[in-house]
C-alpha cells in the first residue's frame, strides 16, 4: 500500500493541516509522498524539513504573522495603482516566513520521503510538480504568490507563480506516483453561501477554480479506470481566511487546535474504502451565526503550571430556536505530560448547577475525558464569570487540579468575543447585540 498526502491551499489558515498532520501521526498514518500546493508548500516543506507535528504546531504558535505581509518598493507605489506589479512583494515570506516555520531546503533535499512542490509556469499555462530534490525558497514562495498580492518569479524564461488557478491540490501527481491511497486535507471553502464584496468573491473564484479542478482530476482518474483509496479531511464549516488571522480574530493555536478536531472527527469514524470521489468530497455547511472566544485556565499539578486553553465556538438561537450547541478546541500546556495535548471532541455540558468543558485527550497509549467544570451562584455579578472563576479540573479517574480563571484571563476572554458566522458589518454588530441581550451566561447555560 503506497500513500500521498496531498496538502491543499488555503492561504495562512493553513495552520490548520499541522493539527491534522498530528492526528495522522498519532494514528500511525504514514505516507511514501508528500505534495503541496499554495498555502500547503508550508505544512509539506515542514514535514520533509524532518519536523515532528508538536514542533510544526509550537512554530506556528510563535509566527508573527504580520511578516507575511510585506512592501513594493516605495518607487513602485509612486508609479500609481494601475502600474503597481503586486501590492506587495515575497521578500517577508522568504526571509521570514519560512525561515521561521523551519523549513530547511538542505534538509528537504534529503529527504528520504519523497515531495512534490506544486507551483504554475505562466508562460506555459501548466501545473509544474517541482520535486523535493529541486525545490528553494524562492520557489516556494512563487507556489504561494497570488496574482494581485504578491508579484511572479521570473527566472529566464520562466514566470512562476501560485498554481491555485489551475489546481489546489494534485491529485494526478500521486497517482502517476503510484499511490494507492491517497489522504487529501482540504481546507479551501466549499459551501453554498456567496458573500458580496470585491475580497469575498475574489475568494469565491479561488474555491470554483481548486474545487472545480478537484472534481476534474477524479472524473479523469475515474474515465482512466485508475482505483485508489481516498480519504478527504476538511472542516465542517469553512475556516476563517486570511483577513481574520491577520486581524487577529483567530490565531494559528485555535487554527492547529481545529485542524486535530476535524482529523480525530474524521479518523473516528473513517471507513478503510474512503470516501466517495465526487463533488460531495469537500462539501461544507455554513455555519450558524454565533459568537467565539479564547479563554485560558490556569492552575499547577505535580509542581508544574498546567493551563487549559480554550476556543468556544457558541452558536447563537435563531429565531425562535434553542442554540444548537457550543463546541470548543484547545490545548492543555503541562511540562510532566510532555508538553503541549490537543483536545479532541470538544463541547460544553451545562446543567441548572454550573456548566463544563468536556473533551478527550489522548494520555498513555488511550484516551481519557477532560472534564473542567463550573458551579454558577444563583446572583451573578456584573463580571465574566465572577461566580465562576474556580474550576474543578479532571482527566480521566486519577488526575486532578483545582484551576482559575483570573481577572486578566477574563479580561482576555471578553476582549476575544468574535462573532463568526456573520458577513458584513452589520450582520457582525447583529450577532454581538443578540449577544448582548442574552448575556455570555445565558448563551452558554441556557438560563
Amino acid at each position: 500500500m503506497r500513500r500521498s498526502l496531498v496538502l491543499a491551499g488555503g492561504g495562512m489558515r493553513v495552520a490548520w493541516q499541522t493539527g491534522v498532520v498530528r492526528a495522522l501521526r498519532e494514528h500511525g498514518v504514514a505516507f511514501d509522498h508528500v505534495d503541496g500546493t499554495s498555502g500547503g508548500i508550508m505544512t509539506a516543506g515542514m514535514l520533509l524539513s524532518g519536523q515532528d507535528p508538536a514542533e510544526m504546531g509550537r512554530r506556528w504558535s510563535a509566527l508573527r504573522v504580520r511578516d507575511f505581509s510585506s512592501l513594493l518598493p516605495l518607487t513602485d507605489y509612486l508609479t500609481g495603482p494601475w502600474a503597481l506589479p503586486a501590492l506587495g512583494d515575497a521578500e517577508g515570506m522568504v526571509r521570514e516566513v519560512l525561515p521561521a516555520l523551519g523549513i530547511d531546503v538542505g534538509a528537504i533535499r534529503s529527504s528520504p520521503v519523497a515531495g512534490t512542490f506544486n507551483v504554475a509556469d505562466f508562460v506555459t499555462k501548466t501545473c509544474v510538480a517541482v520535486p523535493h530534490t529541486g525545490i528553494d525558497l524562492e520557489l516556494m514562495a512563487a507556489g504561494m504568490s497570488l496574482p494581485l498580492f504578491v508579484p511572479p518569479l521570473r527566472r529566464g524564461p520562466r514566470v512562476w507563480t501560485d498554481a491555485v488557478w489551475i489546481k489546489d491540490a494534485n491529485v494526478t501527481e500521486a497517482l502517476r506516483r503510484g499511490a494507492d491511497e491517497v489522504w487529501l486535507v482540504w481546507c479551501i471553502g466549499n459551501a453554498p453561501y456567496w458573500g458580496d464584496g470585491p475580497l469575498e468573491q475574489y475568494v469565491h473564484m479561488i474555491e470554483m477554480s481548486a474545487n472545480g479542478a478537484l472534481f476534474a482530476e477524479l472524473d479523469a482518474a475515474a474515465a482512466a479506470d485508475r482505483p485508489f483509496v481516498l480519504h478527504v479531511i476538511k472542516p465542517r464549516f469553512p475556516l476563517p481566511i486570511d483577513p481574520e488571522f491577520l486581524a487577529g480574530r483567530i490565531s494559528a493555536d485555535t487554527l492547529v487546535a481545529m485542524g486535530y478536531r476535524d482529523a480525530r472527527d474524521y479518523l473516528d469514524t473513517a471507513a478503510p474504502s474512503g470516501v466517495p470521489k465526487d463533488s460531495a468530497c469537500t462539501a461544507m455547511q455554513d455555519p450558524p451565526r454565533g459568537i467565539r472566544f479564547r479563554e485560558r485556565l490556569r492552575g499547577e499539578a505535580d509542581g508544574a503550571a498546567l493551563v487549559l486553553d480554550v476556543t468556544v465556538e457558541l452558536p447563537l438561537p435563531g429565531a425562535g430556536r434553542p442554540s444548537p450547541g457550543a463546541r470548543l478546541v484547545g490545548h492543555i500546556d503541562h511540562e510532566p505530560w510532555g508538553g503541549r495535548t490537543l483536545l479532541a471532541d470538544g463541547r460544553v455540558e451545562a446543567d441548572g448547577a454550573g456548566f463544563a468543558y468536556v473533551a478527550r485527550v489522548r494520555r498513555d497509549g488511550g484516551w481519557q475525558e477532560v472534564r473542567a467544570w463550573r458551579a454558577l451562584a444563583d446572583d451573578p455579578g456584573p463580571d465574566l464569570w465572577p461566580d465562576a472563576r474556580e474550576v474543578a479540573f479532571r482527566v480521566g479517574d486519577c488526575f486532578s487540579a483545582d484551576l482559575e480563571l483570573s481577572l486578566r484571563d477574563a479580561a482576555r476572554a471578553l476582549a476575544s468575543v468574535e462573532p463568526y458566522g456573520a458577513h458584513g458589518v452589520r450582520d457582525r454588530a447583529e450577532a454581538l447585540a443578540e449577544l448582548a441581550r442574552l448575556g455570555l451566561r445565558r448563551a452558554l447555560t441556557g438560563h
